[in-house]
């Protein structure tokens, strides 16, 4: 009778490693699971623009475009109505993303840990063969229909008749078009900001879900922080990536650090929307947290975070900002504050 070998055995024990760092493989588990829902396995997955579904920036606009005329169209209808409790359904949707959020960061490091420990952070970041491998085309390409799940999180709001700031309403409509560039791009630094987005969404996902549970926490101010952080690294890379691709491109006589794997429009795109994002991040947690040295109340915190609050048609075409009255956005506050967002 023959006996397995050493190596074999060893092979068979949950220890963790580079290539399993939770101590099983869990790749071969995920492409099962996407065998029973798409019908053939992860591994053969093609992100083919036109064809894919999502992969047009036509259908992207529309999608976009669907959701800011619900945002609009919605408010509208609970103008005169009372809000929607909605409490169950909201823990479902905060649930159900942390879990999403959670599987997809642990698969993306079992696809990098041994990357970057082996040939390094540059290869990772500007490689195709390091960052743009076709596991993680899959993985990017499901993260950005996670973008569209999240989209819910606004009609949650004007369900339960909760302010919609500019804030949330753009970063939401941005990330989107923000992770098709990246797709369309093929840019191999799109893990980076990809996996700290997962990162903060398992951590804020589940703070809602606990706040709705009626559980008080006292780390929220630092979802912000952990969001202008996350944004902070994220513009490291993007901008570094960048950089090289154009000095190795079109300024040789410049330092470069060598070829970036990316098209050039999705460079500029990352670069635009992702420094918008840390600007009004900023904005937010200053409005928020630290003016006057002290935390404000809720409601004086969405008045403050609204910097550039949804504008209120039937508010404007009265004149009510002609004449200079405070009169709210017909959406009531009822104290809360506005969720802060990423990415």
């Amino acid at each position: 009778m023959a006996t397995a070998s050493p190596a074999a055995l060893f092979d068979k024990i949950p220890v963790p490693t580079l290539d399993r760092p939770f101590g099983v493989h869990l790749w071969p588990i995920f492409s099962k699971a996407f065998e029973a829902v798409a019908g053939y396995p992860a591994e053969d997955f093609k992100f083919v623009p036109g064809k894919t579904p999502m992969s047009t920036l036509k259908e992207t606009s529309i999608f976009i475009i669907i959701y800011y005329t619900i945002i609009f169209g919605g408010r509208q209808l609970m103008r005169n109505r009372e809000p929607f409790k909605l409490r169950t359904l909201f823990l479902i949707h905060n649930f159900y993303l942390t879990a999403i959020s959670g599987i997809l960061l642990v698969l993306f490091i079992e696809q990098l840990l041994g990357t970057v420990a082996r040939k390094g952070i540059f290869y990772a970041i500007c490689d195709a063969d390091g960052g743009w491998t076709q596991p993680l085309v899959v993985l990017y390409y499901l993260n950005y229909l996670t973008k569209y799940l999240e989209l819910l999180d606004t009609c949650f709001l004007f369900l339960k008749k909760k302010p919609l700031t500019f804030l949330h309403c753009y970063h939401h409509g941005a990330t989107a078009l923000l992770c098709y560039t990246q797709l369309i791009g093929s840019t191999a630094v799109s893990w980076v900001p990809i996996t700290l987005n997962l990162t903060v969404h398992v951590v804020m996902y589940w703070y809602y879900f606990q706040s709705a549970r009626g559980i008080r926490i006292w780390w929220k101010e630092w979802i912000t922080r952990l969001q202008i952080i996350q944004f902070v690294i994220d513009l490291g890379f993007v901008y570094f990536a960048s950089y090289t691709y154009f000095t190795s491109t079109y300024f040789q006589w410049m330092p470069n650090s060598g070829k970036c794997a990316g098209e050039e429009f999705a460079a500029f795109s990352g670069m635009g929307i992702i420094s918008s994002y840390l600007v009004l991040f900023i904005s937010f947690y200053i409005a928020t947290y630290k003016k006057d040295g002290k935390r404000p109340s809720g409601r004086k915190a969405v008045r403050r975070m609204s910097q550039a609050p949804l504008p209120d048609p039937n508010y404007v075409l009265s004149g009510g900002a002609a004449n200079g009255s405070a009169k709210s956005s017909g959406v009531k506050t009822n104290g809360s504050v506005t969720r802060s967002r990423k990415a």
